[in-house]
């Protein structure tokens, strides 16, 4: 016979609080949990599947109606695979390009790191001959450099400086 949990069991294994759990049923995202004589919830080894699966859907970001579109289509059985499919794989890419955009958050945050960084260590160092004026910060816009002109110190015969204006 299969070993049935107590709500207080479950809420402590996944993290949900008695009241998210009984909300899960009341919206039908899990089935109606069957019961002890004295009227205590009591789940099965299938509702702790499902609900570790719906716990990875809602980490993912797939909100509450998308779970109950799932859960649907999951009690249709076997005739609502491709559906399911379908619907895990646009998931998927919505994650995907989700992880995509923060990949590129991070890297703009560590490059400032890095460049915040350098004027510090900058800033340590004794002062040299050409350093910034006293009071000088460093500017917090990190743009590329523009392209610099340099002077034609010597023109080639026929060729006019660039420089003159």
């Amino acid at each position: 016979m299969e070993t049935s949990l107590t709500i207080a069991e479950v809420a402590q294994r996944t993290g949900l609080t008695a009241y998210t759990l009984r909300y899960y049923e009341r919206i039908g995202l899990i089935a109606a949990v069957p019961r002890a004589p004295g009227g205590q919830r009591r789940y099965a080894s299938a509702d702790m599947d499902l609900l570790d699966f719906l716990l990875r859907l809602r980490e993912t970001g797939m909100s509450i109606q998308g779970m109950q579109a799932f859960v649907r289509l999951r009690n249709q059985g076997d005739a609502s695979v491709g559906e399911r499919r379908e619907m895990l794989e646009q998931h998927l890419a919505e994650v995907q390009a989700r992880v995509a955009a923060l990949q590129q958050s991070m890297q703009a945050l560590s490059l400032k790191i890095d460049h915040y960084r350098a004027v510090e260590k900058t800033k340590k160092r004794p002062p040299s001959s050409g350093t910034a004026p006293e009071g000088k910060t460093s500017n917090d816009e990190h743009t590329e450099p523009g392209p610099q002109r340099q002077p034609a110190l010597h023109a080639r015969p026929g060729q006019a400086s660039r420089d003159r204006r």
